[in-house]
């Protein structure tokens, strides 16, 4: 749709935020970013791109207005994920974090003549609608996507075209950061036996992140809740894949039975509340989790947004070896 010529970019210092601005470049938008400071590197983004550093949070709406502007797209890559251990309850802090912004935001996106808006989600929103027999509704970090999901669409209703992106595991290097996976590479170094659960997990690269974001505005349908992925593998070989990462060659991966791992896990959800703290999904939920196949189909949505196929195993392992090389 030729009528989107200028996108804004929350957090386009960020990892998903970088990859996206500069395939915006590529394509001939201009771009307008505010991003949390400090900057990774010097030069991170082009000259061209309106860049700010700063708390849009802390900004008045009028502020905000003035920031979009002849903006016709927003890309809202920011927020909190479930890494992020809060306060209890969790609830309350998700909501704060990741559904408040956003409903603010899209409001003022639209009250600036925004015309569309993509919001970058996560799929435990969407197995939280299909794996009904796991209490992910229930807990804090999905709960709060999937209405984050849906009061950014009721923003929208009407003028602005809100689209979500419910993302994966994602692998790609950028400079300046390094892989959030790092805490895998962690968890593995000098461990002989290497323990993970019998699932799996979709996976893209945050070059398709990108290609799918620009999918989203140019095709995407409002209330478009678009679960990506680009390949599906094994815990287990991605485990293997840091193992080999690490050249630990004397390491073993040993696929373990949920129930011997289950205790575990409700003792650290015990020890975390007792700390005062609640993980936005319960670890015994997360490991029942891991032990299915969160497997999604790249058709779904590859020729709907139009994003590219990419060599997911080759990200993985230059993302993995930057880990390692820190």
């Amino acid at each position: 749709m030729d009528f989107v010529k200028k996108v804004f970019v929350l957090g386009g210092t960020g990892f998903l935020g970088y990859f996206t601005i500069k395939e915006l470049l590529k394509r001939g938008y201009k771009v307008s970013t505010v991003s949390l400071p400090p900057m990774p590197t010097e030069d991170l983004l082009p000259s061209e791109v309106e860049c700010r550093l700063g708390n849009i949070n802390d900004m008045t709406d009028d502020e905000v207005l003035d920031l979009l502007k002849g903006v016709d797209g927003f890309v809202y890559a920011a927020g909190a994920d479930e890494r992020v251990v809060p306060e209890a309850p969790a609830m309350k802090f998700f909501y704060e974090a990741n559904v408040l912004p956003t409903q603010r935001l899209a409001r003022l996106a639209k009250q600036a003549g925004v015309k569309k808006f993509v919001l970058y989600g996560s799929y435990f929103a969407h197995f939280a609608e299909v794996w009904t027999d796991l209490p992910l509704k229930d807990n804090a970090y999905p709960r709060t996507r999937l209405l984050q999901e849906e009061v950014a669409c009721m923003e929208g209703e009407g003028a602005m075209d809100v689209t979500t992106l419910r993302l994966p595991y994602i692998f790609g290097v950028m400079p300046g950061r390094m892989p959030l996976w790092t805490m895998f590479v962690d968890r593995v170094k000098g461990q002989q036996i290497v323990p993970v659960l019998g699932g799996g997990t979709a996976m893209v690269t945050a070059q398709q992140v990108a290609e799918a974001t620009i999918g989203a505005m140019e095709y995407g349908a409002h209330r478009g809740k678009y679960a990506i992925c680009g390949l599906n593998m094994k815990h287990s070989e991605f485990h293997q894949m840091v193992v080999d990462a690490l050249g630990q060659t004397d390491s073993t991966v040993t696929v373990v039975p949920l129930e011997q791992i289950k205790p575990a896990m409700e003792q650290v959800d015990a020890q975390t509340a007792a700390a005062g703290k609640e993980h936005g999904i319960h670890m015994s939920v997360a490991v029942a989790a891991q032990d299915r196949d969160a497997y999604l189909d790249p058709a779904d949505t590859m020729q709907v947004l139009k994003f590219n196929e990419d060599d997911v195993r080759a990200s993985i392992v230059e993302t993995l070896r930057k880990c390692v090389q820190g």
